[in-house]
């Protein structure tokens, strides 16, 4: 029996399951915002889930976007300093 199907042989979905920087509670992927840093080295925020990039996944919850902001966790993660413009734009985001 392989990964993904059950034992007749149906094909099952996995769900997309992320953790959150803020909070690190695994949350269904649609039920998160995601932060994306492209080739270019360009931050934004991504609503499709699907741009090309290094992302970063924070629920869309006030009290995540402040820890967000008042941890600067997503410096740590793209190991970079970002403008603090970017955490505004998440915190209306949310």
């Amino acid at each position: 029996m392989s990964k993904g199907k059950t034992a007749k042989g149906i094909a099952i979905k996995q769900i997309e399951m992320r953790r959150c920087v803020a909070c690190r509670q695994a949350r269904h992927k649609s039920e998160l915002l995601r932060v994306v840093k492209n080739s270019s080295g360009e931050f934004l925020l991504d609503t499709s889930g699907k741009a090309q990039g290094r992302g970063a996944y924070i629920c869309k919850s006030e009290i995540c976007a402040a820890t967000l902001k008042k941890r600067r966790n997503l410096d740590k993660i793209f190991k970079t300093k970002l403008p603090n413009e970017l955490y505004d734009k998440i915190c209306a985001a949310v």
